[in-house]
């Protein structure tokens, strides 16, 4: 089939509408604040062979690791019209226990799937040893319910029995019970789109362009490697601890360019840790694809195509591709983003001017769990906290956002206060947090919370210790603060820490600053 360049266009926004209309029904429908107020959730198409054909504007660690879900439940599963298959599990495509993936095949004519659509939501929590299901573990068994990629949903209707597994293994299972039929609303509103799309072009199109598509990315990531000095560009940075002992974890990166081909080499980073900052391999590959694809500045669908001219070497058993049954809970969330600090250092000396310095570098995980006074009922809250992003060539970094693998909002303080037994008594910027330079670094952010009843809090965040790098001689931005305030004595807790509160104490995060950008000094972690 000839490629016609005004289809291929038509086809790349058809697709990604379909995914955005997905994810509208989602957010409409779901139960928990996590999902329906802070948007922690992603939604995709794919083509037969379950090769990523379109995304939505989602969160970057959950879309780049997503395909290997996808490819995983199409191993395990035989799918049938109406069928839906759940999965979960770091080492069969997954990142992290509270980040549950359903996909769903799309029949046109014929017996086997032409489609699938799949999305991916952070539960609030999944069991395990804490409550909010992030905890500062020493293996997978501790950190929740693992589920293998297993039909939820079979000929249209709900498996009772797996629905009942799961929920009996949760703290809220009312609120988790919502949220899953949320995410079965999204691939069924994703069915019907594409259902509706190919009674309008016919399927045959269809099917061609979702592979034209996927050849368009990779053309355009080849021409814009192509524009990459060849040669060889190493970094290195560290992770503060693993919250068991284990400090100054290493990961190192040397990105060989070659032609329009890179090679990205992750051998030399720490081996894998007791605490639960692992990451699984397909958490390292989303920061890989984010990275990459934020260098392309042309309006390209984000699909399987642009990983084609990349290669990824890990180490087995290290903290950027862990084994079984590591402990990866904060992997996804924290070791993610140092993942892309190292990538954008190695790549600022190849790239001078166009790479900015490192973004706050962490989550800021914060869990809390307990009965709400209010009600009798338990209640998780999970939230992740924005900081300051780093400066570039001409520009400051944007203060109190979200930024690289994460792309949620902050939960409302009304939305807060009406579901949580909370009271917020602080949220604003944290002013001079940001590294100074020609560009300066943006500002990190305070949130403090005031608990109305007893809880369990953990923390998972980083960038306590070492701070966000500055480039071509900026400042680096300030590290985080995690404080515990009791009966007003103020206690500042370690980046990763599980403790037991009561009723009127208050934890404060102030997150960290971005590098500032330009002075002329010396670089940084040059390896």
């Amino acid at each position: 089939m000839t490629v016609n360049p005004i289809r291929l266009e038509v086809f790349k926004y058809r697709f990604s509408a379909v995914a955005e209309e997905m994810g509208a029904a989602l957010l409409r429908t779901a139960f928990s604040p996590n999902i329906k107020e802070r948007r922690d959730f992603s939604c995709a198409v794919f083509n037969r062979k379950g090769e990523m054909v379109a995304q939505a504007a989602h969160i970057p660690v959950h879309l780049g690791s997503m395909p290997l879900s996808v490819a995983a439940a199409l191993d395990a599963v035989d799918f049938t019209p109406g069928d839906m298959v759940v999965l979960n599990d770091p080492f069969k495509g997954g990142t992290h226990l509270p980040d549950i993936t359903l996909v769903a095949p799309v029949f046109f004519d014929g017996d086997t799937p032409a489609f699938y659509v799949a999305n991916r939501a952070h539960h609030s929590d999944v069991g395990g040893m804490s409550a909010g299901s992030m905890p500062l573990s020493r293996s997978v068994f501790q950190e929740g319910i693992i589920i293998p990629p297993i039909k939820l949903v079979d000929k249209g209707h709900v498996v009772s029995a797996v629905m009942d597994l799961i929920l009996n293994n949760v703290r809220t299972p009312e609120e988790r019970k919502g949220d899953f039929e949320a995410q079965m609303m999204a691939n069924w509103v994703g069915i019907e789109r594409m259902k509706e799309l190919a009674a309008s072009v016919g399927g045959r199109e269809m099917d061609a362009y979702a592979y034209h598509l996927i050849d368009y990315s990779e053309t355009m990531v080849r021409e814009t490697l192509s524009t990459i000095p060849d040669g060889e560009y190493g970094f290195y940075d560290l992770l503060d601890d693993d919250g068991m002992g284990t400090t100054d974890i290493t990961i190192t990166v040397r990105i060989i360019k070659k032609g329009d081909r890179v090679t990205v080499d992750f051998r030399g980073s720490h081996p894998q840790v007791t605490g639960s900052v692992n990451s699984v391999y397909a958490a390292t590959l989303s920061s890989v694809l984010y990275v990459f694809r934020c260098l392309v500045d042309k309006d390209i669908p984000t699909n399987a195509g642009c990983l084609r001219p990349v290669t990824v070497v890990t180490e087995k058993g290290s903290v950027v591709d862990a084994s079984f049954p590591a402990a990866v809970a904060g992997g996804n969330v924290e070791t993610s983003q140092r993942i892309v600090d190292v990538l954008l250092g190695a790549l600022a000396k190849a790239l001078p001017g166009k790479i900015p310095a490192a973004s706050q570098g962490t989550m800021n995980n914060i869990t809390l769990g307990g009965v709400d006074n209010r009600t009798g009922h338990p209640f998780a809250y999970y939230e992740t906290m924005g900081g300051g992003c780093g400066a570039g060539e001409g520009i400051d970094g944007g203060s109190g956002v979200h930024s690289h693998m994460t792309n949620t909002l902050n939960t409302p303080i009304e939305a807060l206060e009406y579901s949580y037994p909370f009271r917020i008594i602080a949220y604003g910027i944290r002013h001079g947090s940001g590294g100074r330079g020609k560009r300066n670094g943006g500002d990190g952010m305070v949130r403090e919370i005031e608990l109305l009843a007893d809880a369990e809090l953990t923390i998972l965040s980083d960038r306590r210790i070492h701070r966000p790098y500055g480039l071509k001689g900026g400042g680096s931005g300030l590290p985080g603060r995690n404080i515990l305030i009791h009966k007003g004595h103020w206690t500042e807790a370690p980046g990763k820490c599980h403790h037991r509160l009561i009723a009127g104490d208050r934890i404060r995060i102030e997150t960290p600053g971005g590098g500032g950008y330009g002075n002329d000094g010396d670089e940084h972690n040059t390896i």
